[in-house]
């Protein structure tokens, strides 16, 4: 019994810091955090598809896309923003070497595949890397 009192102190005391990080982040602060330390500039219509570097979700926010020049593009949809989530993946079925504001993206979970909605994309508002 005594042998195993530091085994019960060690999970009472891992318990609330896994609950802690399992707490999903604000999506505004997150996205504060991704911007920081940057300006934004003239929302645009599109960008070049082959000049994204990666893509990441905030969740019921916005979608962010990395140039490779080290531009950040942050699209906040015109509709199915309630539908991002960071577990999904971007599914985007487009016509021409751009991505633009009329532009549909389907969402798929990450692991089952299925589809978990679709967001009408908005201006892409860019933030340029920081001069300095």
């Amino acid at each position: 019994m005594i042998k195993s009192l530091p085994l019960i102190l060690a999970a009472a005391i891992a318990l609330p810091s896994a609950a802690v990080q399992a707490k999903p982040a604000d999506p505004a602060a997150q996205l504060a955090r991704i911007t920081a330390g940057r300006t934004a500039g003239t929302p645009v219509d599109c960008i070049q598809l082959n000049q994204i570097r990666s893509t990441q979700i905030v969740r019921d926010t916005a979608i962010v896309y990395s140039m490779n020049d080290g531009t950040i593009y942050v699209n906040q949809p015109a509709s199915g923003a309630n539908f991002l989530d960071s577990d999904d993946v971007l599914v985007t079925d487009t016509h021409s070497s751009q991505l633009c504001s009329v532009d549909i993206v389907k969402l798929l979970d990450s692991g089952t595949h299925m589809s978990t909605g679709s967001v009408g994309l908005g201006k892409f508002v860019p933030y340029p890397r920081a001069k300095g």
